[in-house]
């Protein structure tokens, strides 16, 4: 081999290289991401069972359901006639009550409307709310800027 086709040898392997390590980091970013949805906007756009997805908005009055060890059943809903039943097993936060703001992640159940959460996160003090769900909230007139957002069930 000449000189010219070593240089050229090596600046392909790595660039090869660099394509497989940049492809490695691509699949890795699609298999985490979680889009955000709101009560709202699951009954416009449904999602697919088993698509992982993040849901926020206020734990509905009245719908917290204590189940058989540490399963609890609550409505999340934004203010609208729309709310989503869901299903978490674990420890909940200790600010997770009702009316407050949540944010859940998990995905639906297939052939059921029940979402299934594995990671439940509550508001953290009396001015924090997630800036996806105040935004729909403040969109809504539902909530303003140091007020407590009220849940309807």
């Amino acid at each position: 081999m000449t000189r010219k086709q070593k240089r050229l040898a090596v600046i392909g392997g790595g660039m090869s290289f660099i394509l497989a390590a940049v492809l490695l980091v691509m699949f890795a970013f699609s298999q985490s991401v979680a889009y955000f949805y709101m009560p709202a906007d699951l009954a416009k756009t449904p999602v697919a069972p088993e698509t992982r997805i993040r849901l926020g908005g206020l734990v509905g009055a009245g719908s917290v359901v204590r189940g058989a060890g540490s399963t609890v059943e609550f409505a999340v809903t934004d203010g609208s006639a729309n709310a989503v039943k869901v299903q978490y097993t674990g420890i909940l936060p200790d600010l997770f009550r009702e009316g407050q703001g949540v944010v859940t992640e998990g995905m639906f159940a297939s052939g059921s409307n029940v979402f299934v959460a594995d990671t439940v996160l509550a508001k953290h003090d009396e001015t924090y709310m997630p800036k996806e769900v105040a935004d729909k909230l403040k969109a809504q007139g539902l909530w303003q800027e140091g007020q407590e957002a009220k849940a309807t069930p």
